[in-house]
């Protein structure tokens, strides 16, 4: 599945806004993680953009989210490690362990996607470019700032290699990058 397919069949199950700016920015963070680490920038990409897309359809019992994901990518022939990985960001729910490195990059770049979102949106300007990584660690260690953020998640960036600033760093670069498109330019 290549990219403009993944996003044609994201909005033909998510229509609300703020969800396919959140698969956006997911897919950014993944696509530069795998940039920086050396894996496969479209495969991380498609499954950063496509982690929610039974969202809608699963919001009211989480022990189902991304199993009918994987239902729909499984009969178009998405990869199997896409799959799992969809899958393994909602491993708590769903009575699975994060094995691969695709696996904790998903489940800690869609997580700090909602905090930088939220430090963004405290700034005057709302914008990104704004918004420093060192302001963003520091709102990570407050617990009441964007409570619904899981921080344990967001530190799966250590099975990873990399320290939370480095980690913050390079999420921040690549939602700044799409800033427009997540309406925070």
């Amino acid at each position: 599945m290549d990219r403009d397919a993944a996003l044609t069949l994201l909005k033909s199950h998510i229509q609300q806004d703020n969800l396919i700016k959140h698969c956006l920015a997911a897919e950014a963070v993944m696509r530069h993680l795998a940039r920086r680490l050396g894996y496969d920038e479209d495969m991380w990409g498609l499954a950063g953009l496509l982690h929610d897309l039974d969202y809608n359809a699963t919001k009211d019992d989480m022990a189902r989210h991304g199993l009918h994901t994987a239902e729909v990518l499984e009969g178009l022939g998405v990869s199997p490690e896409i799959i799992a990985a969809i899958k393994a960001h909602n491993a708590e729910h769903l009575g699975l362990a994060r094995q691969t490195p695709i696996d904790f990059a998903l489940t800690a770049g869609e997580t700090v996607t909602g905090l930088i979102v939220a430090v963004a949106l405290v700034y005057p300007d709302k914008r990104l470019r704004s918004v420093k990584p060192s302001s963003v660690a520091k709102r990570m260690k407050e617990a009441h700032f964007a409570r619904t953020v899981n921080r344990e998640h967001i530190m799966l960036c250590e099975r990873l290699g990399l320290s939370l600033p480095e980690f913050v760093e390079i999420s921040l670069k690549a939602m700044a990058a799409i800033d427009s498109e997540l309406g925070l330019a």
